[in-house]
């Protein structure tokens, strides 16, 4: 008897621990779409401008966080239909794409010139589309 409510208490604390501790961001994320928003596009910006004469072991270490950070985004938000159909969540979802596609095919090549460029075209998109509300 004391056995088995027992084990049925561990249980449930551990459902409980693993809730909350496996709900939880990593990345920074907070569930604010705005807010969100803007710290991926920071993370990105900061990303996609590093100095050619920095370490490949930074690099790759911020590439990673880079990626886990756009991963979470991308995976928060695509489903809901409260934002995954706004512009700004569109635009930033084709930048988003781009870089990670880079990176995954180019690994730690500096990023040319062109598709920074577009991408910065691209996140001051975003950002007008956000100050805009849509």
């Amino acid at each position: 008897m004391i056995k088995s409510y027992f084990s049925k208490l561990l249980a449930l604390v551990l459902v409980v621990v693993v809730g909350l501790v496996g709900c939880g961001s990593t990345t920074g994320l907070t569930g604010n779409y705005t807010q969100d928003t803007m710290t991926v596009l920071e993370k990105v910006q900061g990303a996609i401008a590093l100095p050619a004469e920095i370490s490949i072991e930074e690099k790759k270490e911020i590439q990673d966080e880079t990626r886990k950070q756009i991963n979470d985004y991308i995976s928060r938000y695509r489903k809901n239909s409260n934002y995954g159909g706004l512009k700004s969540f569109t635009t930033m979802q084709t930048a988003l794409n781009s870089l990670a596609g880079y990176y995954t095919s180019y690994g730690n090549r500096p990023i040319p010139e062109k598709l920074k460029k577009r991408l910065n075209q691209e996140f001051k998109q975003v950002e007008f589309a956000l100050n805009k509300g849509y």
